[in-house]
């Protein structure tokens, strides 16, 4: 069963969205591609999808492919001055996929391609014993630019290393601009490697978001709030922002109207006798309140919406739910047997789908979207994502306590 809004390739494995572009009236969106598969595997591409906002997208041709020097094309980012556009990504090559390289590409034309790839800019230091080195992600600083790169150490301590440029051409390493041994666990764990590590202004704090790894462990995102002062990143406080087995892979973006936003790879969702498997998250703005860093679903996703359900049934698996209780139970059901019920509390829900249950914390207001295969659970606390095997096509929703909004998704 395919979602009707989230993103799935046609064919193939797909992770981690990144380079996400509001661009000339439209969005671009690249993720992690394996064509013909539907397990991971290191000759990842860079697969390509458009449209008027990311719940719409429509699968474009394959924008990066392994070849010239690169036996994968891996997570990075994509540059836009003025017209000046150029994707950094990183190129691993076997056996030794752990520490890669920053290679750069630029289109022949717009972004739909085809892309050319061009020099290695960055490579790991010499003087870092490391055992993983990817994800570049690129920012503004100042009127040049700055460089992020994920980084492990053989002693578990992960980091973000940075480099600056003043053209996006020649890169000069800046050092460590964040670290934090895997032994810290208090009072979040942060792992052994920063996959994706991006930073972002947020209200005037700066915020480092990434995923968390260890020993090939993909866990969940999670961030620091502090200050950059241009060399090194003074983290205050630490957090998670999302729980369950799903959401991983948190691709930084800014949307139409250049809000920071945030999507994630959404694992377990597939259907391999169709030969596919992955499933893009919808979109969230970032917000702070504090030292927490809070995602809030997009507004494109209300603007999918039909008319109020009144009696909480929806013709059809895709409902955008809202609910406020201090407590409370939410059950979801389809084809009249229950797909998904929440029972919460004052800051924590569980959370069960047919024999699995998950404790997640939350806020008194909660968002769930469900999407066929796909819940996704928000409120101020995070974000959290389950698989679902809805009984029929149709949904219904009701809560024992609070109010209660259903509107249908299409």
């Amino acid at each position: 069963m395919r979602p009707a809004l989230h993103f799935t390739a046609r064919s193939g494995w797909i992770n981690d969205p990144h380079g996400i572009t509001w661009r000339d009236g439209e969005y671009h969106a690249f993720f992690q591609y394996v064509p013909g598969r539907v397990e991971w595997a290191p000759g990842c591409h860079w697969g390509h999808a458009s449209g008027p906002d990311l719940l719409s997208l429509s699968e474009r041709a394959v924008a990066l492919a392994p070849g010239d020097g690169d036996d994968g094309i891996w997570t990075g980012c994509l540059v836009v001055d003025g017209d000046d556009v150029r994707i950094f990504y990183t190129a691993i090559t076997e056996p030794d996929f752990g520490i890669g390289r920053v290679r750069v590409a630029t289109p022949e034309g717009d972004l739909g391609g085809p892309w050319v790839k061009g020099e290695v800019v960055v490579t790991a230091p010499a003087e870092l014993d490391l055992i993983a080195f990817r994800d570049p992600f690129i920012r503004r600083d100042g009127e040049g630019w700055r460089m992020f790169v994920g980084a492990a150490g053989r002693d578990g301590t992960a980091m973000a290393l940075s480099w600056t440029s003043p053209d996006l051409r020649a890169w000069r390493y800046a050092g460590v601009a964040l670290e934090r041994s895997t032994d810290v666990t208090e009072p979040v764990w942060m792992g052994a490697l920063w996959e994706c590590p991006q930073f972002v202004t947020l209200d005037g704090r700066d915020v480092m978001i990434s995923s968390v790894w260890d020993a090939d462990v993909l866990h969940y995102a999670g961030y620091a709030v502090g200050g950059f002062d241009g060399d090194r990143f003074d983290a205050e406080a630490w957090g998670r922002l999302t729980y369950g087995e799903g959401l991983y892979a948190p691709s930084l973006f800014f949307d139409a109207e250049g809000a920071p936003c945030v999507q994630f790879w959404i694992r377990g969702i597939g259907d391999h006798d169709a030969g596919w498997e992955g499933a893009h998250s919808v979109p969230y703005r970032l917000g702070r309140s504090g030292t927490v860093l809070t995602a809030t679903p997009h507004p494109d996703v209300a603007r999918h919406r039909g008319p109020l359900a009144l009696d909480g049934r929806v013709a059809g698996l895709a409902a955008d739910i809202e609910w406020s209780a201090p407590a409370g139970r939410l059950t979801v059901r389809s084809g009249g047997a229950e797909a998904a019920v929440v029972d919460k509390g004052d800051t924590d829900a569980v959370v069960r789908v047919g024999t699995r249950e998950w404790a997640v914390p939350v806020g008194e207001a909660v968002r769930i979207i469900v999407d066929g295969p796909v819940l996704e659970l928000s409120s101020s606390a995070g974000v959290f994502s389950a698989v679902l095997a809805p009984a029929g096509d149709d949904l219904s929703v009701e809560a024992s306590a609070g109010s209660l909004r259903v509107y249908p998704l299409g």
